[in-house]
């Protein structure tokens, strides 16, 4: 880990320069900024990873003709991210720096996703969506601000079938919530009731329909003890110092979790009655189905140690068949998502390794892009150092590429996928970056070259620099003179210093913010206002795609665990709706196909969880959407 040794003092007339309002210099009359590295090659090195990337323009086949602009500004958020202080004032290496998801859904009924934004302190907010990309706070009327808790993430999903989100929120040694919304976007807890209060080191919650009896099912991943018993600021639970050696220490093991939805709104604890008994360090899970037999299987990730594939046998029960598949794991892994890289109808896997990475001493940003490295850790030995990527075979096979189609970067935390340019082919945003004490790491995004490669775009797509250059922020006071004198970052001061800290982002969701048309992403950043990216690709080009949103009858009314083909002049694509969004970012939005050339869709067919196939070929268009509501009868054609 990183010494904390040196630090930069800033004057107050630089703080302009480093992306701070300017009245922030005046607060309280302080003027010693401390930075935190004093030296940041991140940062310093921005000008030239950009030129480099500009210069590569000539080896995209794809569209990259279009940007991305952070309009947080004026789409009215204002929510910010608070961390507890063992990742800002006694900054330890503790699983707190993980941070916080951010998920979407339409919460009322007005057919405009609503945003809502988790954190450690201070209290999650829901946003409500005014249209045109604008939205206002209504996390108070709405009831779910939990301020008196430290939040990780939250999921939406219909639990009881009638039609609105519910929402369940996982907390660490607070009790998980569960929420269940009346339509209109007024929530009640029921978490007791529902059986799903657990407390402990929780974190992801995936929804799915294991057994397919209609209703949706949980899986809550759980950490690990890293936390004593002793309380600190907003009653947060004291990291250890040990933390990240917790995967070597079995009674620190806090098993995840799969409750049975029983309907009713209660929810049963299955883990041990289907052999789902996952003790990994695990942040993390998705659902695949990719051995096609109707039954969705979970991919577990293990953020310091092997992941787990667990295959569904009939609804029954789930069997460990890693090996089988992936012989090894990244070591760190911290990200998932499975999807159709090259458009052959088979789901491929990339998983992002966020642990490795921080076992590195000295790792410069030119070096990022190689795996060229030894995970230097106990029990190590047989991980994939670094991202993995797995292309599915035609025999069902998976083999492992990342190295070859350019899918490594640094620092990674969550896999967003979606069609950024509508050219038929997903691409990748993958939240990366560290923070305090850290030095400056960028965001990452992956262009699909026509299923061959990854091409990096995020300089070229204006993710990369920030908005108006900002790379540090103000991360916490610290009274020298006083209660703090004892800190690392208070020596050779005795007056009140602020301290900046790198800027990071942890979570990211896409969809179509503001309704034109084409895809936007939406952040969690870390001690930070999110980012608003929205995309001008409906300003430079008319996009063909269209957005799918599926409505279950007999399968569960989100449509979760269905398989979705959109076949067009041009060809076909296909999409498998497990719900992620991204790391710690589960919401069932709209599937959106990007068409690239095509001028007419054919048909749209849907195999849905109850086994029912669907094809529809009416009202199709190459720019809009298209709601399919699942026959209760057998196979329909419409």
């Amino acid at each position: 880990m990183m010494s904390m040794t040196r630090f930069a003092v800033i004057p107050a007339l630089a703080l302009f320069a480093a992306g701070l309002p300017a009245a922030f210099a005046q607060e309280d009359g302080r003027d010693t900024i401390i930075q935190v590295p004093p030296v940041d090659s991140g940062v310093n090195l921005l000008e030239l990873r950009q030129r480099n990337q500009e210069a590569t323009r000539g080896i995209f086949d794809v569209p990259i003709g279009f940007r991305f602009n952070d309009q947080v500004a004026s789409s009215g958020i204002d929510f910010h991210h608070e961390s507890v202080d063992d990742s800002a004032k006694y900054w330890k290496p503790v699983h707190y720096d993980h941070g916080n998801g951010v998920i979407a859904a339409d919460v009322d009924g007005d057919s405009l996703y609503d945003l809502y934004f988790v954190t450690q302190l201070g209290g999650n907010q829901l946003w409500k969506s005014l249209g045109n990309g604008r939205f206002e706070n209504i996390t108070e009327s709405a009831g779910v601000a939990l301020a008196d808790r430290v939040g990780v993430t939250a999921s939406f999903a219909d639990i009881d079938n009638d039609g609105d989100p519910d929402l369940f929120v996982t907390t660490v040694r607070m009790g998980n919530v569960l929420f269940e919304n009346d339509g209109e976007g007024k929530f009640t807890d029921i978490s007791s009731k529902a059986g799903v209060d657990y407390s402990g080191h929780s974190s992801g919650a995936v929804f799915f329909d294991y057994d397919l009896d209609g209703l949706l099912d949980l899986f809550v991943t759980n950490v690990g003890r890293y936390t004593h018993d002793e309380t600190g600021r907003g009653g947060a639970y004291v990291g250890m110092g040990d933390a990240f050696e917790g995967h070597l220490f079995p009674e620190r093991f806090e098993r995840s979790i799969l409750y049975r939805n029983l309907g009713g709104n209660r929810f049963e604890d299955v883990s041990a009655a289907t052999g789902l008994t996952d003790d990994s360090w695990s942040g993390d899970a998705t659902i695949v189905d990719f051995n096609r037999d109707g039954y969705p299987d979970l991919y577990v990730l293990n953020m310091q140690g092997d992941d787990h594939y667990y295959e569904n046998q009939g609804g029954k029960k789930f069997v460990e068949k890693t090996a089988a598949h992936f012989p090894k794991t990244s070591w760190g892994a911290m990200g998932v998502n499975f999807f159709d890289f090259n458009n052959d109808a088979r789901e491929d896997l990339l998983v992002t390794d966020m642990h490795s990475d921080m076992t590195l001493e000295g790792f410069e940003p030119l070096e990022e892009k190689t795996k060229n490295y030894e995970v230097k850790v106990k029990g190590a030995e047989n991980n994939i150092p670094g991202n993995s990527f797995w292309i599915q075979q035609e025999d069902g096979s998976f083999e492992e590429v990342s190295d070859l189609v350019g899918a490594e970067n640094y620092w990674p935390w969550g896999i967003s996928v979606a069609d950024l340019n509508a050219d038929g082919f997903e691409d990748v945003f993958l939240a990366s970056s560290m923070n305090y004490p850290f030095r400056y790491g960028i965001n990452s995004v992956f262009i699909n070259n026509r299923g061959e490669s990854f091409l990096d775009a995020e300089f070229l797509l204006g993710v990369e620099p920030r908005r108006d250059g900002r790379t540090h922020a103000p991360l916490f006071d610290a009274d020298c003179g006083g209660a703090d004198k004892e800190l690392e970052v208070c020596e050779g001061h005795d007056d009140r210093v602020t301290v900046m800290g790198a800027l990071g982002t942890r979570s990211s969701i896409i969809f179509d913010i503001d309704g034109d048309g084409d895809l936007d992403i939406v952040t969690n950043e870390f001690n930070d206002g999110p980012q608003v990216l929205v995309s001008n690709l409906t300003d430079k080009a008319k996009p063909r795609y269209l957005s799918v949103k599926l409505v279950g009858t007999e399968s569960n009314r989100d449509g979760i665990g269905a398989r979705v083909t959109v076949t067009t002049d041009k060809g076909s694509y296909s999409r498998y709706h497990d719900a992620t969004s991204g790391y710690l970012s589960h919401c069932p939005l709209p599937l959106y196909f990007g068409l690239g050339d095509a001028t007419k869709v054919e048909s749209v067919e849907v195999t849905w969880p109850s086994g029912t196939e669907q094809t529809v070929t009416r009202g199709l268009s190459t720019a809009g959407s298209i709601e399919i509501v699942e026959p209760e009868a057998a196979a329909a054609q419409g």
